[in-house]
């Protein structure tokens, strides 16, 4: 039986194999951005989606959507201008969503490609994602544990707001880190 290995322990394609719901209350939607010289750390408290993992991982997928009135980067007046038109507009739209396209595998990690759509703007991005392992749960469900991550420039989704400085700077950064923590609960087949 083939096993997969990536940070956790060896899982059987097996117990991988099927549909999993990510369960919000225990997972993370990250993003990392440059403000003068140091990261700030923000993420959104809603979202939802389903991994699909066929025994064959290039048949695989992903789909998952954000709502982005969520934002949170514990300062209320700076997740109030993020949710401007400046930044991610969510009053006209108020869920970014990604789509995968292609499941592959690259030195002892997944590669996810996908289309990524924030304010309306459709892009490709490749996450980086690595299973963290499966185990059971205490009323008998199987959850599988997984982080991903990727780099984009928020500018070519149309989130441009920022403040010049002096020279030519800018307040904030345009590359943008998204890291996800996801805990996945696996559908039970139905009898």
């Amino acid at each position: 039986m083939e096993k997969i290995t990536m940070l956790g322990t060896p899982v059987d394609i097996d117990r991988l194999t099927g549909v999993w719901r990510i369960d919000p209350a225990h997972s993370e939607v990250g993003f990392t951005v440059r403000h003068l010289m140091v990261r700030v750390r923000g993420g959104f408290t809603r979202f939802s989606g389903t991994i699909t993992v066929a025994e064959n991982p290039a048949r695989s997928g992903v789909r998952a959507e954000v709502d982005t009135t969520s934002v949170d980067t514990r300062h209320a007046g700076r997740d109030t201008r993020l949710r401007s038109a400046d930044y991610l507009d969510s009053d006209r739209h108020p869920t970014a969503s990604f789509e995968s396209c292609r499941v592959g595998r690259k030195d002892g990690r997944y590669i996810v490609e996908g289309q990524l759509t924030i304010r309306g703007e459709m892009r490709p991005v490749t996450f980086d994602l690595f299973l963290l392992g499966v185990d059971t749960d205490a009323s008998g469900g199987t959850r599988a544990g997984f982080r991903a991550y990727s780099r984009i420039s928020r500018s070519r989704f149309g989130v441009t707001g920022n403040v010049p400085l002096p020279e030519g700077r800018a307040l904030i950064g345009d590359t943008v880190m998204l890291e996800l923590e996801i805990q996945a609960v696996k559908d039970r087949p139905r009898t």
